[in-house]
């Protein structure tokens, strides 16, 4: 099975400066976890609602009117491509510890996200357990 026959698709990114009150919104309307934050035709991170909440709520001093991307994004992006294999796509988020993965065509532009929402009704039992497994591990 292909990734792109798995993911989620039709996902747009946000430059850096957006505010984090827009990317909230924006999770919300879209029933989403993380939102690709991309500068100069190229993505350069990812804020996840984890990263609005610890890196940013969760802080002293954190203003949260004037808060951007920039202040809690997760810099640095990992994706894969929508013609690779789903397991090797769900053996790479498990080497990485990431719930999300952007994936990009041939053409390097985002298509779409594959998340564990996806995975869990197209991936098999035991290439989930061992991602499961994985990415909770640093919980323990």
């Amino acid at each position: 099975m292909k990734v792109k026959e798995v993911m989620h698709k039709g996902v747009d990114w946000v430059g850096p400066e957006t505010p984090i009150t827009e990317i909230a919104k924006l999770m919300r309307q879209h029933d989403v976890g993380s939102i690709p934050i991309g500068e100069d035709d190229k993505l350069i991170g990812m804020v996840t609602d984890r990263d609005i909440v610890c890196k940013g709520l969760a802080q002293n001093g954190f203003d949260a009117r004037r808060a951007t991307a920039r202040d809690v994004m997760s810099e640095g992006i990992h994706c894969c491509r929508e013609d690779d294999d789903l397991a090797k796509a769900v053996k790479h988020m498990e080497t990485l510890k990431i719930r999300r993965l952007p994936v990009i065509n041939k053409s390097k532009r985002l298509v779409g996200i594959l998340s564990l929402g996806d995975l869990s009704s197209s991936a098999s039992t035991e290439l989930l357990s061992e991602w499961a497994k994985s990415v909770s591990a640093h919980h323990h």
